[in-house]
């Protein structure tokens, strides 16, 4: 079994209208392109835009049972074709920076909300989210765990460390930020050692601080039956806007991660004690 998710590296409209118009029509072409998953840049309902004012923040804020989200999940059913889609979420005491991801049949099965937020930069304004969530996510052919973090989520090991052992064998990872040499390698890095794939869609070069490079990263960095080690890194786009598919092979992934040697399986928790105090 394949799952092939779909990257829309998209530069933002101006308003939420145009939002929603510019990801409707790129969700369709992700169908079309043969798409079982399709995901946005971080925060698409607003392009990543944070007013460090109160009351302009709390205006572009939506519920997440809001019309806009709803109507993702609506063209989720219609396509048949699982949508990762991004918003700013009203929320109190200060809004949330989330991403609701609908399955084939237009239900929401994953609702997350980024834990590690840039409290040292704008998203000071945002609340954190409580946990990490894990999804089964029908793709028709099969089922596949799913989870999610957010941009700075990724400078965490525990992030991907949690998701992993919650189930975790891919990684939806939406993002706002400069993709350079170093995050590019903790993106790798989660992959290698929890055995899984994440996929990032971030925004292309033309927003601002942003210069596309979306990656997916398969989790499995060797084959038994080939000398040497392989790329993990099955797709990193260019810096322009585009959508960017790439098909993680979970039949193999999955094989990978019940002989090898990362993830859970050496792990010793009972000397970690000091993570959690």
């Amino acid at each position: 079994m394949t799952l092939k998710i779909a990257l829309l590296q998209l530069l933002p409209g101006k308003d939420l209208e145009e939002q929603l118009k510019i990801g409707m029509a790129a969700c369709e072409k992700a169908k079309e392109l043969g798409a079982d998953v399709a995901l946005f840049p971080e925060m698409w309902s607003d392009g990543y835009a944070i007013p460090q004012d109160k009351a302009a923040l709390e205006k572009l804020a939506l519920p997440a049972d809001g019309d806009f989200v709803r109507q993702f999940g609506a063209l989720a059913a219609r396509l048949q074709m699982a949508i990762g889609i991004t918003f700013l979420e009203r929320h109190s005491p200060k809004p949330l920076n989330s991403m609701a991801l609908y399955d084939r049949r237009g239900v929401c099965v994953l609702h997350y909300s980024k834990v590690h937020t840039c409290a040292f930069d704008e998203e000071r304004m945002l609340s954190e989210g409580e946990d990490f969530h894990v999804a089964d996510l029908d793709i028709g052919a099969g089922t596949v765990k799913v989870g999610c973090m957010i941009c700075f989520d990724r400078e965490f090991p525990e992030s991907a460390r949690i998701l992993m052992l919650k189930g975790a064998e891919v990684i939806l990872a939406p993002n706002a930020c400069p993709m350079e040499l170093n995050r590019l390698a903790a993106l790798r890095t989660r992959a290698y050692e929890n055995k899984l794939a994440v996929a990032t869609c971030n925004y292309p070069k033309g927003q601002p601080d942003c210069n596309g490079r979306s990656t997916v990263f398969d989790g499995v960095a060797w084959l038994r039956d080939e000398p040497g080690t392989r790329d993990m890194c099955i797709l990193e786009a260019p810096e322009e806007e585009g959508i960017f598919p790439a098909e993680i092979d979970l039949d193999m992934l999955r094989t990978y991660r019940e002989h090898e040697v990362m993830g859970d399986t050496y792990r010793h928790p009972e000397k970690y004690g000091i993570l959690s105090e």
